[in-house]
């Protein structure tokens, strides 16, 4: 965003254009939210720190001398904002519940921004990092990207761009070595899942340098499999993070009405506020000034989450070939064209649930997988909930696309499987496909064909209920509502990891086969319809005991 394309309308602003104040607020919200939202990784406190930083920044607008220097002012006015935020915390931490209610700011990037790969990856990663490393972060990444210059983001910490440098470099290292437990935790070895387990999954400094040992000396978690495409590379191009619907700016100075800003038009903001406050709406695009000064961000409710532009790497534009094209998500099927055809009975949502079944034929590519609406799945565990212990649950709510990835250890414990259930489903819950590149049954071993994903005559198997479909390593569900996934470990040791996810990936996922290394293709369950199985143990009461679902739903 060039600061000189705006100079028009700071200029008109400064001398009391309602609707210049209006644009320009607008206009340079989403960066400031940008930098704030991933300072501070989606804290509690971001509105109120967006909102301050606007607030002063219309307040002094008057004072800015050149127009032109207006992107370096507004955000180095963000990082001050956001150091005096850091050094209240210290005197009043915030509370604990409020802070487990924020949005993780790297869940917010990679869902509305559809990031996939080594850039999710990255947005991942962040968590990752420290408050100060974090800070640093939140310019570096606007810098890679285009919208700020070193010179900005060296001003804007208060030091020089010598400094800079290495203070970047730095975060730089420490981001990688973050990358890379992001990356391991997703196929975490029995070392690595064994020193995890004593970990509360919470992303800090002190297990980045735990996990980091253990990513030094393993060579399985340290041996990436891929090209690794640097950072900045990554960031090329990447669009920003768009203000979540709803969120609202209040200008009102003070909690001023219109009258009283008015009576205190003997200063440039208070002139500005009076011509804000009026009871005018000015509606642009995706966002709404309205009476009191209160800026609110709309969206239609079924409008998909804009993606970025993106330059191509080799790790986000390889596509596994498909069977066959998919299908429009606007798509539907077509009513009979003749009045006397046999009308079809439509099927009843939940009447169908998954059952045992047999694996297909490893080289048969999947069905053209249905595009369901998606609008974003959000997650109380986060972009990345990792669950290994009896009681631990997750709770999505949203639309759009799950996965659920399986781990079986019958290497610490093996036996009969109790399986993980699905409570408290409001709206609805479907399987709709499964990937991974195999079933969990398939053989593992080029020389020992008892030996599968399920385990081996030396450890013991798993070995799950009667009557239960085997599991494959990713399994995909689409939500449209709320459902909490507990896991239920009693007998077999078994760990699950949940993402929120898109329908990009889950079909990538399915679509990559032998010719790609992979085992198998993919299955798809879904049959874009509502005789699309939902999965067992699924259940839309709360029970005290999770483990009691039963094994056919009745949703």
């Amino acid at each position: 965003m060039d600061t000189r394309q705006w100079r028009d309308t700071i200029a008109a602003a400064q001398d009391g254009d309602r609707r210049a104040l209006d644009e320009l607020v607008e206009g340079w919200l989403p960066l400031v939210y940008n930098i704030v939202g991933r300072a501070l990784n989606g804290h509690a406190d971001v509105d109120d720190v967006v909102q301050e930083t606007m607030l002063r920044a219309v307040d002094n607008l008057g004072s800015l001398r050149d127009p032109d220097s207006f992107r370096s002012w507004l955000v180095a006015i963000a990082m001050r904002q956001i150091r005096d935020r850091a050094r209240r915390r210290t005197t009043a931490p915030l509370d604990e519940s409020a802070a487990r209610e924020a949005a993780d700011f790297a869940e917010l990037t990679v869902l509305r921004l559809q990031l996939e790969g080594q850039r999710r990856e990255v947005a991942e990663a962040a968590r990752w990092l420290d408050d100060e490393d974090r800070q640093l972060l939140s310019l570096w990444w606007l810098e890679v990207a285009g919208e700020l210059t070193r010179r900005e983001l060296a001003a804007a910490v208060g030091i020089s761009r010598q400094h800079a440098a290495v203070r970047v470099q730095r975060m730089k290292e420490r981001l990688e070595t973050s990358r890379g437990i992001v990356r391991a935790l997703d196929g975490a070895c029995p070392d690595l899942r064994e020193l995890a387990a004593r970990w509360n999954g919470r992303a800090d400094s002190v297990w980045r340098k735990r996990l980091a040992r253990h990513l030094r000396g393993c060579g399985y978690c340290g041996d990436t499999g891929e090209s690794v495409v640097p950072a900045e590379r990554l960031l090329v191009g990447i669009a920003l993070v768009p203000i979540p619907v709803g969120f609202t700016l209040s200008l009102a100075l003070g909690g001023k009405t219109a009258a009283a800003a008015t009576v205190a038009s003997v200063s440039w903001s208070a002139k500005v506020m009076s011509a804000l406050t009026h009871p005018v709406l000015a509606a642009t695009a995706g966002a709404t000034i309205v009476a009191g000064g209160a800026y609110v961000v709309t969206q239609a409710p079924d409008t998909p989450p804009p993606r970025a532009v993106l330059a191509p790497t080799a790790a986000s534009t390889h596509r596994a070939p498909s069977a066959a094209p998919t299908p429009s998500p606007s798509s539907s099927p077509s009513p009979p064209s003749s009045p006397s055809a046999t009308p079809t009975r439509a099927v009843l949502y939940g009447s169908v649930v998954d059952a045992v079944d047999r694996a297909p034929d490893p080289g048969t590519p999947p069905a053209a997988l249905p595009h369901r609406p998606e609008t974003g799945i959000t997650s109380t565990g986060g972009a990345h909930a990792v669950m290994n212990h009896r009681g631990d649950g997750v709770t999505l709510t949203g639309r759009g696309y799950v996965l659920v990835r399986w781990q079986i250890s019958p290497q610490y414990r093996s036996g009969s499987l109790v399986m993980p259930s699905w409570t408290g489903l409001t709206g609805r819950l479907f399987h709709v496909a499964s990937g991974g590149g195999r079933r969990m049954d398939d053989p593992v071993s080029a020389t020992d064909p008892t030996a599968t994903g399920m385990g081996t005559p030396t450890t013991g198997y798993a070995v799950p209920p009667a009557g239960t479909q085997q599991m494959w390593q990713n399994e995909y569900f689409y939500l449209d509502g709320t459902v909490t996934l507990t896991v239920n470990e009693r007998g077999a040791d078994y760990g699950l990891s949940v993402f929120p996810s898109t329908w990009d990936a889950a079909e990538k996922d399915i679509t990559t086969g032998p010719a790609q290394g992979a085992k198998r293709y993919g299955l798809v369950r879904d049959t874009g319809k509502d005789d699309t199985p939902v999965p067992q143990y699924l259940t839309r009461s709360t029970p005290a005991d999770p483990a009691t679902v039963a094994q056919e739903s009745r949703v």
